[in-house]
């Protein structure tokens, strides 16, 4: 909405040649350690890191300035930097002027801004904030990485949108070393979202309501594609109006991701039918009443789509175990069977049609991905080379779009019946619910309980002291976890990871999301906190 594409501005390599690293919502030590290792590398090499986070995470303590906010208040922190800026004459006017538009209606809603105001709903120094600003400012290559602590909020389209403002103010993008970073949460999210895998959207990101869009897939595919976008995951697992009557679920394990769990499993149990693809049984998959042995990445020929849009092939290491299939062999079967014929004969020949039909990935094919390390799109054709950085000469959508943001305070807010806020998140050695990383032996035995982090004012106040169990409850549900006591969280604030199925800390999570992304409020619920026998 801003620049006109929603990938990496940079490549992951860049990260170390900047001058300033500005890491919001990421525990990227733990989440992202390859991107970790080019953030520290950067430092090493004489770089500022600025970290933005409520949790003092990993590479928070490395950080030269850490801004502490409370969940939710991004937008206040980010227009008070933006208004620093303008008051200290930071701006970049030239790139203002020949790269973006709607500046003034920007600039007269920063002027707006009270910084100490901001700094208050925050919960950070008003200097803090002028200096986090004058650093990112005054350097010529700042980079913003963010993720799911940006984006999991009811304002986190606007989050987006606010640091993407704070990058044209500056003129830090459409350059080497200097741009907006979202870090994927997944190893395909961005291959996914490329070929269509969103509501809204065919292969390409062509909107589904654009009659010429739909009319050059229709022809290729020989079929009437639908008019409207389709649901977000969390209006198919909280349907209000009882239509969702079957489901086909891939690699997802929503009945332990999503939020609000008690109204996700009785949506999914009372489904009339409901079938899942997975390399295990998951708890979703139990429910199915069909469920597809689906292969691993080592069982398969295909392709992976980074966070930096680089497409990578990767060839079958060995044969399918047991009954086992590729994930394309069982769509292609179940499309037969449901009377739409599939035939490609290989992953390659998939690829070809996607390099037809998709602009952005229009030189991928096999044999070139095979020659090269991968190819980073946008890619027009063969002999079109491998794009390190976007908006090179001018953003995807022409001119980058100012758009001012407002603080929209969390769904939930902390108070007498439930005093804590809970914020959830990952931990090093396991990843998203657990279905791979929990059956390994190495990864269980660094971290084998599902563990709530408390500050020591708070332990001190509830009575519990490390090893010692307490329940969670929320309005939507309760949850028991064991204690470990630190200062990574502030007093009033707790952390728990969503990775463990015996502790299935969605059951707490609220279901209002986003109202743009659909993307639901993860990082922001009240909780109440019970000392239990364990």
């Amino acid at each position: 909405m801003t620049f006109g594409s929603g990938a990496m501005t940079n490549s992951i390599a860049e990260i170390e040649h900047a001058q300033v690293v500005l890491v919001s919502g990421s525990n990227t030590t733990e989440t992202h350690p390859q991107i970790a290792r080019r953030i520290y590398d950067a430092v090493d090499n004489g770089a500022k890191l600025i970290v933005i986070d409520p949790r003092r995470t990993q590479i928070a303590r490395h950080a030269h300035l850490h801004l502490q906010i409370r969940p939710g208040t991004d937008i206040p922190l980010l227009n008070a930097m933006m208004r620093s800026i303008l008051d200290e004459n930071l701006v970049d006017d030239l790139f203002i002027e020949m790269r973006t538009e709607n500046y003034f209606a920007m600039r007269d809603k920063l002027y707006q801004v009270d910084i100490s105001q901001a700094a208050t709903i925050c919960g950070v120094d008003a200097d803090s904030i002028r200096l986090a600003a004058r650093m990112y400012a005054r350097a010529q290559r700042s980079v913003i990485c963010y993720c799911l602590g940006v984006t999991q909020h009811v304002c986190g389209t606007d989050n987006v949108r606010s640091y993407a403002n704070l990058a044209m103010l500056t003129g830090h993008v459409e350059q080497e070393f200097t741009g907006v970073d979202p870090l994927r949460g997944q190893n395909n999210v961005q291959g996914a979202c490329d070929m269509g895998a969103l509501p809204a959207v065919l292969p390409g990101y062509m909107p589904v309501a654009d009659e010429t869009a739909r009319t050059k897939f229709q022809r290729a595919w020989g079929g009437k594609l639908p008019e409207k976008p389709g649901m977000t995951v969390l209006e198919m697992t909280h349907p209000a109006d009882g239509k969702v009557k079957a489901m086909y679920i891939m690699g997802e394990n929503p009945a332990v991701s999503d939020p609000d769990l008690s109204r996700v499993r009785h949506s999914l149990d009372h489904l009339e039918f409901l079938a899942v693809a997975d390399i295990f049984l998951t708890d979703t998959a139990r429910l199915a009443d069909v469920v597809f042995p689906a292969v691993t990445f080592a069982e398969k020929t295909g392709t992976i789509t980074s966070s930096e849009r680089r497409v990578q092939l990767l060839h079958k290491a060995i044969e399918p175990v047991a009954s086992a299939w590729p994930d394309d062999r069982i769509i292609m079967e179940l499309s037969r069977r449901l009377g739409y014929p599939m035939d490609y004969e290989s992953p390659a020949e998939i690829m070809e049609e996607i390099c037809m039909l998709t602009p952005i990935y229009g030189g991928m094919y096999h044999d070139r991905l095979d020659a090269e390390w991968g190819v980073q799109w946008p890619c027009a054709g063969r002999e079109h080379g491998s794009t390190q950085f976007l908006h090179k000469f001018s953003f995807a959508r022409g001119r980058g779009w100012f758009e001012p943001a407002e603080h929209q305070a969390p769904v939930e807010s902390a108070d007498a019946d439930f005093p804590y806020i809970l914020v959830t998140g990952r931990v090093y050695h396991h990843f998203h619910t657990g279905t791979m990383t929990r059956r390994s032996q190495l990864h269980n035995r660094e971290y084998s309980q599902s563990l709530i982090e408390i500050h020591p004012e708070d332990a001190e106040k509830l009575s519990v002291a490390e090893g010692e169990h307490v329940r969670l409850t929320s309005r939507r549900g309760d949850c028991a976890f064991i204690v470990t006591i630190t200062d990574r969280v502030s007093p009033g604030h707790v952390f728990a990871n969503f990775h463990f199925t015996e502790a299935p800390v969605n059951f707490l999570t609220v279901k209002q999301s986003d109202p743009v992304a659909k993307c639901p409020e993860y990082k922001v619920c009240a909780v109440r906190i019970e000392k239990v026998a364990a």
